[in-house]
């Protein structure tokens, strides 16, 4: 199984999009990277772990899943870059390869040197456009091929079951 680390504040800080949110709301820009990844991982069927640092959010070490992704604040004295190499090196085995999207040079080099395979915070948002455009084109399909429901439903209903089916609240 293949399973992305994302180093949450390295790639909020890197990618146009999440640095403007984070100018005017933190929390909205770490809400959109579990949004992309969410899709990324719903799309790829990888196993995605984003970790941000606690000296944002004080308070106690905090994990949550939000759309299937596992999300992790660290604890107030421990590095989201500590967390991470502690992940890599607890998930790295012969069933899983790790990979850590983080632009970090340091954190790139040590993870590497745990068997874990780095991507750059500008190396996942190509693999995130990427799989964006094949999610279109899959969904341009499906919607081409689509069979006439038995019982007309209206596009709110439709959308409602849509969300179930992919495990949304």
């Amino acid at each position: 199984m293949n399973i992305l680390i994302v180093d949450g504040y390295n790639i909020i800080g890197a990618w146009p999009e999440l640095q403007k949110l984070k100018k005017y709301d933190l929390a909205s820009a770490r809400d959109r990277l579990i949004q992309l990844m969410a899709e990324y991982q719903g799309f790829t069927g990888s196993r995605v772990i984003v970790v941000f640092d606690a000296h944002y959010v004080k308070g106690t070490e905090k994990k949550y899943r939000d759309s299937k992704v596992e999300v992790i604040f660290t604890r107030e004295n421990e590095s989201a870059d500590e967390r991470i190499e502690k992940l890599a090196i607890e998930l790295n085995n012969i069933k899983n390869q790790v990979f850590v999207a983080t632009s970090d040079f340091t954190e790139q080099w040590v993870i590497f040197g745990q068997g874990a395979l780095r991507l750059s915070a500008r190396e996942l948002l190509t693999e995130l456009e990427v799989t964006s455009k094949k999610i279109g084109k899959s969904v341009k399909k499906f919607h081409e091929k689509k069979p006439n429901s038995k019982i007309p439903l209206t596009d709110e209903v439709a959308e409602i079951f849509e969300k179930w089916r992919r495990g949304e609240k």
